[in-house]
């Protein structure tokens, strides 16, 4: 393959094409960007920043590919780059959490040995949750801002208060690939090098396929989602999470939840896994599931359940997902940035990676799975659910009472990034999936009650 070369220092950038299996060099431009647009759109403003940018670095190079970016958050109004200290990183979040905005990279690739040049330019819609003070320093006590444009990240903890995107995930990262990748290829840089890291996946790693009794269907998965490679991965999280949150010192407590979840698993479809139950002493009212058995109840939710029916029924739906290998389906379809993160985590038993490393593809993966599981997965893990409780001697009717309870809540307290309901969506679809498993008829407020409408704390 010719050189490439990247003009930019930017480490999201530089994680991008070395995840994508993109080999290159480093060669920060020394030009300055212009921030103010004059009479140029948006969009001509990122594309002549980044022309600009690999324009420099061609000067000192006679062979070669070279790529210039430039990124910029707009609410349009304003132009928001990188900030220069944390007061400016403060007020611009604090603005850009108000209204939705919208993030413009501009791509330049230079051939210098076929003297073409290709300029484009990606937009990528996000809609963020209104941040108050208090929340924006605790992202900034764990993120530094100084270097993202915006002030904020989405493939990192940032991820917790952005609602949804509409355009290019990677686009907010700091690299459109399917853009890049589209452009190299018209320089002819071999496609199967660059097709956004599955190839190379396939190819170091191979493909199994496996029948899902969940699912009942044949599922594939890369060789390194095997059942022996998703437990190592979960273990790796789990490792992470404990490090981030206290385990309950209460023996009463733990033992309540381990008792009720061993008899859920008894019953329940996949039994070639040890699963671990763990209650974290935290009030807030949540529960989450890792690959390869590992489930997490905060203190909170078992403190807010009436009676064991409808903590079965929590458990249940959690054993439900991993039954259904979800989180690993997840992760996989990530590909890029999170997937080759996880490969990253997998390899470190032998030595492969620092544990610099482990830590940050396990934050990684644990950030995605909490923002939460399609609506197909969550009414499959509820249809799941309600049968393994039932089958295991609990009312299943606690699942709905408690999914009740907590929309209630929910409807009157405003949402924490990492609550129940915001982990869980589609609560009220989720209500009316159970009553149908159970045989109930559903009713007029079941069928209305759709969780189209935005939580009034979100809006």
């Amino acid at each position: 393959m010719r050189k490439i070369y990247l003009a930019s220092d930017s480490k999201a950038r530089k994680k991008l094409l070395s995840f994508a299996g993109l080999r290159f060099k480093v060669v920060a431009s020394r030009v300055k960007e212009r921030k103010e647009k004059g009479r140029l759109s948006y969009a001509e403003l990122v594309k002549n920043n980044a022309l600009l940018k690999a324009k420099n670095v061609a000067k000192d190079t006679k062979h070669g590919i070279i790529i210039g970016a430039d990124t910029i958050v707009t609410d349009g109004r304003n132009i928001f780059g990188k900030p220069r200290d944390l007061a400016a990183a403060r007020l611009m979040l604090k603005k850009l959490s108000a209204r939705p905005q919208w993030i413009y990279t501009g791509i330049a690739v230079i051939d210098q040995d076929k003297n073409k040049v290709f300029v484009s330019c990606e937009k990528t819609k996000i809609y963020m949750d209104r941040l108050s003070d208090k929340e924006i320093n605790n992202y900034f006590a764990k993120v530094s801002p100084l270097d993202k444009a915006g002030s904020f990240d989405i493939q990192g903890s940032g991820a917790f208060f952005i609602r949804r995107i509409e355009g290019c995930f990677y686009n907010v990262v700091g690299l459109p690939l399917r853009k890049l990748y589209r452009m190299l290829k018209g320089l002819g840089v071999d496609i199967f090098v660059f097709l956004f890291c599955v190839l190379t996946v396939f190819s170091l790693a191979g493909c199994s396929t496996e029948y899902n009794l969940a699912t009942r269907q044949e599922e594939s998965y890369y060789y390194n989602y095997s059942t022996d490679k998703e437990v190592q991965m979960g273990r790796s999280i789990a490792i992470q999470v404990e490090k981030e949150y206290k385990l309950t010192d209460d023996p009463l407590l733990q033992k309540r939840v381990e008792d009720i979840g061993k008899k859920i698993v008894a019953v329940c479809d996949r039994k070639e896994i040890d699963y671990y139950f763990l209650v974290i002493d935290d009030e807030e009212i949540n529960a989450f599931s890792l690959p390869g058995g590992f489930i997490f109840v905060n203190r909170g939710l078992v403190e807010k359940v009436a009676n064991d029916d409808e903590l079965a029924g929590v458990i249940a739906h959690e054993v439900g997902h991993i039954v259904a290998r979800h989180s690993i389906k997840k992760l996989q379809a990530l590909q890029g940035y999170s997937l080759l993160n996880l490969l990253v985590a997998a390899g470190a038993a032998s030595g492969s990676s620092s544990a610099g490393e482990l830590g940050a593809a396990a934050e990684a993966a644990f950030v995605e799975l909490l923002l939460g599981y399609s609506r197909e997965d969550e009414l499959l893990a509820d249809q799941l659910g309600t049968r393994y409780e039932k089958s295991a001697g609990y009312n299943p009717r606690g699942m709905i009472t408690f999914l009740q309870k907590l929309q209630e809540v929910n409807r009157r307290k405003p949402l924490q990034p990492r609550s129940y309901y915001k982990t869980h969506p589609y609560i009220p679809d989720r209500i009316r999936v159970v009553k149908q498993e159970l045989g109930d008829k559903a009713d007029f407020d079941d069928y209305i009650n759709t969780e189209q409408a935005p939580h009034p704390r979100q809006q």
